[in-house]
């Protein structure tokens, strides 16, 4: 397997790539954000109807409101990493083989080795590469051909790799 593509400077592109990799470090804010509004919602009915009103009002108040700003807190960082990233749209590319995923961007490169992958979530956009727990890079599935895509989805699964994203 040998895939070569280019990436051109798209200035949306770098944006793109640092809301997907924000995204997915901070899903699980989203989450807890919806337990705590959802517990402080739950707990400000219950003390409002059985009596105990102020006395434990603003504890429920305040994990309602913690809960809004946890829920907001992931998509304002997707914001901003979307609006500093705009600046730095520089042409680069993508040669992926059996041993490496190499990464040129303007006057830097980098690679990968397979052996360091650890799993491989795949998004409508992008195959995003972990080495160990953390998000590495992404692949941008759109810029390959159709063909290259399926090679690289083979052979990701062929090493047990390939997860399915929920982003």
């Amino acid at each position: 397997m040998h895939i070569r593509f280019a990436v051109p400077a798209d200035p949306a592109y770098p944006g793109r790539v640092a809301a997907v990799l924000s995204g997915v470090r901070l899903r699980r804010f989203g989450w807890i954000g919806a337990v705590l509004a959802a517990v402080g919602a739950l707990g400000l009915v219950v003390a409002r109807t059985s009596g105990w009103g102020d006395r434990f009002s603003t504890l429920w108040l305040a994990l309602l409101v913690g809960g809004v700003l946890s829920m907001l807190y992931a998509p304002w960082v997707r914001w901003r990493a979307r609006r500093r990233s705009a600046g730095y749209a520089v042409e680069g590319g993508y040669d992926i083989t059996y041993d490496n995923i190499m990464m040129r961007s303007g006057s830097e490169s980098g690679g990968i080795a397979w052996d360091g992958v650890a799993r491989v979530e795949e998004t409508p956009e992008f195959w995003i590469v972990y080495v160990g727990r953390m998000p590495a890079t992404v692949i941008p599935r759109r810029l390959m051909s159709a063909g290259d895509d399926e090679a690289l989805r083979a052979f990701m699964a062929g090493r047990g790799l390939l997860r399915h994203g929920k982003t």
